[in-house]
């Protein structure tokens, strides 16, 4: 079953309650808990996954909508590089489809013009030559970065004094230039640039192998998406995991003693020896920990604040701006509210489907707009890109994630100044006593995007099975 209460008999667990023993308990059934919990199963290791929401996936949620479009109000896609991801997909039978791209691609500016143009990324327009030197800077700067230990990075605390704003200012005057940048670190990080670390910016291209990775659709990040959407994978696993998985079961306190940890819930004790946390910081920081934290792992989670973003889908009869020419895919560096835009219909064309994001100051000011106010300014961005028939959908569907209960925002956690050179040494993921770190936050690899949850499961699982094995 993938909800209700786990009924484990060998660990003493009966049904309709909680109290028992195993030898892990994982909290949290998103990417990096569903990949813990995968290793630990194919290991044999004895363990139970709680999940406080009512379904798996956490930060990635595909949702079928009354027409039958699937559409993904988290995270989405994958690229050839995100191998973890790959595998997960290939061993569950989770195929994949090349994102759409075919066409003119669309910039739309403050003034109001609307140019279009051909390849990965516009060769002329406002500031696109400083934006270049600046970007091809960062660039330089990652091929510096130790993913193992951030720390020992030359120029480290440098750039985690600074901000990605007082970076770019620094580098150059061309405002257009600025705005372009600024579109950048919003639609990475959900954030504007003058609250993320220029470190984490500069260790997060690392993470991704270059910049160029992090922005473009074919070959990099964005390169496919799934048929079943971003979900599936999760899904298939949870389903494999059975009654090893507990849905609707906050966790609310762990206590560490000599002989592991307590794990408490609502409905009992879960005794453990290990326990994996695999949860964002904001959740993080909801569980009463005995003995408290460290000071490092505190103030870690204290300086990762979640991104601001939204994701809007319009669902069309047909995917119209092709006929027209036109990918679908946009950049609006005007007043409105969507940033970005790319086409997300399905991979047969059934349906059209577009997804706006809204990202940073945007979306604290347009989510407190009335429902009909915010469909309007979206689709009226929606139709300077595709075209008028862009108005009128025949779907309309939003997520905003700060509004989410258990994420209270997305995609990811960044750092902001002074948070790597304080914290991370001993916060970013060195276990706390029995206590074992995952998320993607944690990951050095794909920092940030479904792989890298999943990479942070394993390595927390690893890390579980040595201590284990240390222990007899």
């Amino acid at each position: 079953m993938l909800g209700g209460m786990w009924t484990g008999q060998k660990q003493g667990i009966t049904d309709g309650e909680m109290d028992g023993q195993v030898d892990v308990v994982v909290v949290g059934a998103g990417y990096a808990g569903l990949a813990a919990a995968l290793r630990l199963k194919d290991e044999g290791i004895d363990f139970v996954v709680l999940e406080a929401s009512g379904r798996v996936g956490g930060r990635v949620l595909s949702e079928v909508r009354e027409g039958g479009a699937v559409v993904d109000q988290g995270g989405q896609w994958v690229g050839p590089t995100q191998k973890n991801l790959l595998a997960l997909a290939e061993r569950f039978g989770c195929e994949t489809f090349p994102s759409w791209e075919e066409g003119r691609h669309i910039e739309v500016w403050r003034d109001g013009s609307r140019v279009a143009y051909d390849g990965a990324a516009p060769e002329a327009g406002p500031g696109i030559d400083d934006y270049c030197r600046v970007t091809t800077l960062l660039d330089a700067m990652a091929k510096s970065v130790d993913l193992d230990q951030p720390w020992l990075t030359p120029d480290f605390e440098l750039w985690d004094s600074q901000t990605a704003e007082s970076f770019f200012r620094a580098q150059t005057g061309d405002e257009d230039a600025i705005r372009r940048l600024a579109l950048a670190i919003q639609g990475v990080w959900s954030c504007e640039p003058r609250e993320i670390s220029l470190f984490h910016v500069v260790f997060y291209i690392a993470a991704a192998d270059g910049y160029e990775q992090l922005m473009e659709t074919r070959d990099c990040a964005q390169d496919s998406r799934f048929h079943g959407g971003a979900a599936a994978p999760a899904t298939a696993l949870a389903v494999e995991l059975g009654d090893r998985l507990c849905l609707n079961t906050p966790v609310e306190a762990v206590e560490q003693d000599e002989q592991g940890a307590m794990v408490r819930t609502g409905s009992g004790v879960i005794r453990a020896r290990r326990v994996v946390v695999a949860l964002p910081p904001p959740a993080t920081s909801g569980i009463s920990f005995t003995p408290t934290l460290s000071i490092s792992r505190r103030g870690w989670l204290a300086h990762s604040p979640m991104g601001r973003v939204a994701k809007v889908h319009a669902v069309y009869t047909q995917p119209f701006w092709r006929a027209a020419g036109l990918s679908g895919i946009a950049t609006v560096y005007d007043d409105g509210p969507v940033g970005v835009v790319f086409d997300n219909s399905p991979a047969d064309a059934s349906m059209g489907i577009l997804v706006g994001f809204v990202y940073g100051d945007r979306v604290s000011d347009w989510a407190e707009r009335p429902a009909a106010e915010r469909r309007a300014a979206v689709l009226e961005t929606l139709a300077a890109i595709a075209g008028p028939q862009a108005t009128d959908p025949v779907d309309y569907t939003e997520k905003i994630w700060p509004y989410d209960e258990f994420a209270q925002g997305g995609y990811e956690a960044y750092v902001t100044p002074g948070g790597w050179t304080g914290y991370a040494r001993d916060g970013w993921r060195t276990p706390s006593g029995v206590i074992h770190w995952a998320g993607t936050e944690t990951a050095g690899r794909w920092n940030g995007y479904i792989d890298g949850a999943i990479g942070s499961g394993y390595r927390a699982a690893d890390e579980v099975l040595a201590a284990m094995v240390d222990a007899r």
